[in-house]
């Protein structure tokens, strides 16, 4: 099996096919701290492309509450606790966290979805992939334990009480909304699973897409990927996913005039939760250093943006902001190391970073490069005994012409209602 780079794991891991890299990645970023879990992306998304028959479960894009919360259910406790039985007591991880992008994380010791062979072998016949493929009863609550924090269960689940919890708080009883879609990976365990070679990531932009001409309903994708963002349609026989609303990030949609867009989910979010872009790769798929593109800020300088479950070895393209509130160790396992520094830099943002998290959701261009003009300062306090200062900066969005899309302050206007308007009721 060729051998390929994955910086995420922070070394070569085995994959069916040799390296490919596509000229950008599409990428995003999600801040789990400001996501109200209101489902807008998720019927943002089912309005658009799955409200046909055979697709009513179909939920390309869904927002979970974790711990207890998933679609499928248990989608990502099974896949951990195959790869433990595959490498009792060896998931982990070596060296710290540092400023080295290629092992920004430093090294996985332990093994992915595609190091497992002897162990995903299925009747004498070996897959390229370990996975599971799901019964129908898990398809059929994409809501399932909404809003249920991991206090007052039957049976609460340890994640150390007893540890600090992020953000230097001790609440026992907790919970996040975890919004998720395909991550179009740059090592996709659905294209390295498919008998049919119906799965391809396209040069262009890496979505990662399905040919349903070519596709059989095998299901072999639906068992591999372990984010379960795969789905099987009865109604054809043919499975599908997300498409990354490829013909929006292609500029075809007229209100950007021929402009790279935002998909569907990330231009409905009220939360102002997401950015999405594209981001220049190297030949082994590492991030090409662009540093005042706001996603390699975020992920690459800032480093508060981590991928979901690394240690999949999918090296998905969907990052995630960790919320201040969860125990370390939840955390840790679901977005490997690191989190612990970037929920510390969330918690005081510098100048720079609270600059660009004004960028969130502000236009639904795509933004391909910003600028930061000063402004003064207008606060000043403590946070976790250290000096934290707001300066109320411009911060300038460009999109791909290196045109100027907008601009906004840090510093949110305040607007104070006439008297006579006091209350409209």
């Amino acid at each position: 099996m060729p051998s390929v780079y994955n910086w995420q794991l922070g070394r070569r891991m085995r994959y069916p096919f040799e390296p490919a890299s596509p000229k950008e990645q599409f990428a995003f970023v999600i801040n789990i701290n400001r996501c109200l879990g209101c489902q807008t992306c998720t019927m943002a998304c089912k309005s658009t492309w799955t409200f046909a028959k055979g697709q009513e479960h179909m939920w390309w894009t869904n927002v979970e509450t974790k711990p207890y919360g998933g679609y499928p259910q248990h989608w990502d406790v099974k896949i951990l606790d195959m790869l433990e039985q595959a490498n009792p007591g060896a998931q982990h991880w070596s060296g710290s966290p540092n400023g080295d992008p290629k092992k920004p994380y430093g090294t996985f010791l332990g093994k992915g979805v595609f190091e497992v062979p002897e162990f995903v072998a299925r009747n004498g016949q070996p897959n390229q992939v370990l996975g599971y493929l799901p019964p129908d009863e898990e398809w059929r609550f994409p809501n399932i334990y909404e809003d249920v924090p991991q206090k007052g269960q039957s049976k609460p689940m340890d994640f150390g009480q007893g540890e600090q919890l992020t953000g230097g708080r001790k609440h026992k009883a907790w919970f996040f909304y975890l919004a998720r879609l395909c991550n179009h990976c740059s090592y996709p365990a659905c294209l390295a699973a498919c008998p049919r070679n119906a799965i391809y990531k396209r040069p262009e932009d890496g979505i990662v897409l399905i040919d349903q001409k070519e596709c059989r309903g095998y299901r072999k994708c639906v068992e591999a990927c372990p984010y379960k963002k795969a789905l099987y349609r009865g109604t054809t026989r043919t499975s599908e996913k997300c498409i990354a609303c490829y013909p929006r990030v292609e500029g075809i949609d007229p209100e950007t005039k021929g402009m790279p867009m935002e998909t569907r989910c990330m231009a409905a979010c009220i939360g102002q939760v997401r950015m999405q872009g594209l981001v220049k790769v190297d030949k082994d798929n590492t991030w090409i250093e662009d540093r005042h593109n706001p996603l390699y800020y975020l992920v690459h300088v800032a480093k508060v943006a981590l991928p979901l479950y690394p240690q999949f070895g999918t090296e998905p393209n969907g990052y995630y902001i960790p919320p201040r509130w969860v125990p370390l160790s939840y955390l840790e396992q679901m977005f490997g190391p690191g989190v612990e520094q970037a929920i510390e830099r969330y918690r005081a943002p510098d100048r720079e970073l609270l600059a660009v998290l004004q960028l969130v959701r502000r236009s639904n261009q795509i933004i391909a490069r910003y600028k930061i003009e000063h402004g003064p300062k207008v606060y000043e306090t403590q946070v976790n005994g250290k000096k934290f200062e707001m300066y109320n900066d411009t911060v300038i969005a460009y999109n791909r012409a290196d045109k100027e899309i907008f601009r906004t302050d840090v510093e949110e206007p305040v607007y104070v209602r006439p008297a006579k308007h006091a209350n409209t009721i």
